[in-house]
């Protein structure tokens, strides 16, 4: 399975559109993103404190976010100089780097320390490697092994959570960690910063299949075949966010859910499994039956732009143009997802969350999650 080289994360400028033809499909919703894309830039700019942080300065995570939209911006000329305001929020980001190499606030420091590897990543600077390397080898550090070293034998084994209080592996946080370590790994491998520790990417597949409703590749007693569940993904191993379903034998399954779902098959593709592996196959299953940008498929308006976020992100580094869905059409993923976000955005260039669940009522990490949503489809949308 190939992730696409214009992934997000992907240590490379901004590119420029190229030349579409006039019976191009897309020609018309492009047009429309570039606009979008420029007012939702326009926005974040605008909300950006003097010192050069958005939102909080206490969540590193926001501002990374902020500043990845920034340059990833299809608008911007790719050989002129990185926007003044790009830079003084990167010179703040890295201000947050502690002594143990994470970048973080208060707390959260496995998401916040993520995010920030994402967004230095992004903009492509050599400057920044030393800084992206320190952080990266505490990201490794966060890897959970609680039982036998090396034998994964508790059921978080593998995974990395929020750190701090909250220690034990979750998916959002691992999935988000395998994306920084995967993107930044050619940097530790480039042998001009002497030897680097790595990912031990063996336990984190662990860790994901153990998230997974597939009985055939998931050892814990939870995981359920259940048609409704089978090869969707939950929270952690042994809870989900959308709540247990009583079977008709009178056992309880663990809904599977959208967003942990399209973490799963993007944890899945950094393994570097394809889609003839079993996991792959099934969540793909799932993921078309439940097909949907109304809402986040178990969790309704809760985290639903970063549903769309990671939504995004897997099925273009999973390859997928169009989700064969379960009644034998297919869906231009793509496009539904963009002409929804190009028509809901605010005249002031922003979006919101009503539903306020994981600070989805914060209009610039809502809008962040947007405008890297639609660029990521921007650059990875079928050219003629």
């Amino acid at each position: 399975m190939k992730i696409l080289s214009i992934l997000l994360a992907a240590a490379l400028p901004p590119l420029s559109l190229p030349a579409a033809e006039e019976n191009d499909p897309y020609l018309s919703l492009l047009l429309e993103m570039e606009r979008t894309i420029r007012k939702g830039n326009s926005y974040l700019k605008s909300q950006q404190h003097a010192d050069g942080y958005w939102s909080d300065s206490t969540i590193p995570a926001i501002s990374a976010l902020a500043l990845a939209a920034g340059v990833r911006d299809p608008n911007l000329d790719p050989k002129a100089k990185e926007p003044a305001y790009a830079t003084k929020g990167f010179d703040w980001l890295l201000t947050q780097q502690k002594d143990d190499g994470g970048i973080y606030g208060k707390g959260l420091a496995s998401y916040n320390n993520s995010s920030s590897i994402m967004a230095l990543v992004a903009r492509g600077r050599k400057a920044d490697e030393p800084a992206i390397l320190e952080a990266r080898s505490f990201l490794i550090d966060q890897q959970t092994d609680w039982g036998k070293k090396g034998e994964d034998d508790k059921p978080h084994d593998g995974g990395i959570g929020y750190g701090g209080t909250y220690a034990h592996s979750d998916l959002s946080n691992t999935y988000l960690a395998l994306e920084a370590a995967y993107h930044s790994r050619q940097i530790a491998k480039d042998g001009e910063h002497g030897e680097q520790p790595e990912l031990d990417w063996k336990s984190a597949l662990t860790f994901v299949s153990r998230c997974q409703n597939l009985e055939e590749t998931n050892d814990q007693p939870w995981a359920s075949d259940n048609p409704d569940d089978k090869g969707g993904l939950i929270y952690f191993p042994g809870d989900s966010k959308a709540g247990e379903r009583e079977l008709p034998d009178g056992t309880v399954a663990l809904r599977s859910y959208g967003s942990m779902s399209y973490a799963g098959l993007l944890s899945f593709v950094y393994a570097d499994l394809d889609q003839n592996d079993p996991r792959v196959s099934a969540v793909l299953e799932w993921l078309g039956k439940n097909y949907t940008i109304k809402e986040n498929p178990g969790l309704g308006e809760q985290g639903l732009y970063y549903y769309y976020h990671t939504m995004a992100k897997a099925l273009a580094a999973a390859g997928v143009d169009k989700l064969p869905l379960a009644d034998g059409t297919e869906a231009d993923w793509r496009r539904d997802i963009a002409t929804l976000l190009v028509s809901n955005q605010k005249p002031d260039g922003s979006w919101i969350n009503e539903n306020s669940r994981w600070w989805e009522n914060d209009s610039i990490l809502v809008t962040s999650y947007v405008v890297l949503t639609l660029e990521q489809i921007y650059f990875t949308l079928p050219q003629k």
